[in-house]
């Protein structure tokens, strides 16, 4: 059987340029899930802002917020719209700059073994049913190709620097709806029951 190249067929696949080789193992070295949120310009939605400054297109005259964006390179491995579409850019074989500056149980440059998924949203407003849906099949999915252990927002990876995926998500919820899936993917019920979900609260580094 061929390796797994990290690309899933349930997203839609938008290619950047904007990304590296990890520098550990695979799969054994990928275990963190790490969550954001994002919106161009901040709280709209919908448009074509977020793909393009993950691809290297974006027109920094677009909107007078975006001048803070030039020379910016980054990227994550997946976004998941409001209605719950879910497009990658980055294989989550390779290394994604989702996480910056961070450090998850003493181990820093989180991007090293992680996978970020970036969620259509703000601080400020809820998330939609739909995008926690997403992010459930997506986990219980890479769970079938990784051996991820954790799942952390931003915020705890990279305490006082960022603050998303941010008050408005609802860990709980999104706990529940993984354990759901636990009955429809028998041959993961323990890797979804052993998976560590943060409470949204920061977590001991």
């Amino acid at each position: 059987m061929s390796r797994f190249d990290g690309w899933l067929p349930q997203a839609t696949r938008y290619d950047t340029p904007h990304y590296d080789a990890r520098p550990g193992p695979l799969p054994a070295d990928v275990t963190l899930l790490v969550v954001h949120n994002i919106s161009l310009p901040l709280g709209w939605f919908g448009g074509p802002h977020v793909s393009d400054l993950f691809t290297g297109r974006i027109d920094y005259n677009a909107d007078p917020s975006f001048a803070d964006l030039r020379g910016l390179k980054v990227s994550s491995h997946f976004f998941i719209r409001r209605d719950g579409r879910v497009i990658q850019y980055v294989s989550a074989n390779e290394r994604a700059w989702h996480a910056g500056r961070s450090c998850f149980q003493g181990r820093e440059k989180c991007n090293d073994f992680s996978i970020g998924v970036e969620l259509e949203g703000s601080d400020f407003v809820p998330f939609e049913v739909a995008q926690y849906a997403a992010l459930a099949d997506l986990a219980v999915a890479l769970l079938g190709h990784y051996p991820l252990t954790d799942v952390q927002g931003h915020q705890h990876i990279a305490p006082g620097r960022k603050t998303d995926p941010g008050p408005c998500f609802d860990w709980d919820f999104f706990r529940k709806l993984l354990n759901k899936k636990a009955s429809d993917e028998p041959a993961l019920v323990a890797a979804i029951a052993g998976l560590r979900v943060v409470k949204g609260v920061p977590q001991s580094q």
